[in-house]
């Protein structure tokens, strides 16, 4: 039998990693998430860690996507990038009840900085 735990983390990890979620992972209260949107094609949603406490479960999710807009001042290379997202999820009784993100700039600036 599953701990509560493990079922936490089979829910967040599935819905993480359905494609139809995928504009759901795009959204976060950062200012900036609809230019990463803009900029940035062909994104792809990968669990890196999972931490759960309680109904409480924590992701770290690598965005992996083409440089292909304008993003902070930056022009596109169309080289692929690896972004750290971070999200937040409550599960009661098996489903996801609320959720917010945060993406992880400090990671995705330095691969689209011009040399």
């Amino acid at each position: 039998m599953k701990t509560m735990e493990q079922q936490h983390v089979e829910t967040v990890t599935a819905f993480i990693e359905d494609t139809a979620n995928q504009s759901i992972l795009e959204k976060t209260d950062q200012f900036f998430a609809p230019q990463i949107v803009e900029a940035f094609t062909n994104r792809r949603y990968t669990v890196d860690e999972i931490l759960v406490q309680g109904e409480k479960v924590i992701a770290r999710i690598f965005m992996t996507a083409v440089f292909s807009g304008h993003f902070a001042g930056n022009a596109p290379t169309g080289n692929t990038v690896k972004a750290t997202q971070f999200r937040e999820f409550h599960v009661i009784e098996g489903k996801i009840a609320e959720h917010r993100g945060w993406f992880d700039t400090a990671t995705l600036l330095p691969q689209i900085q011009a040399q």
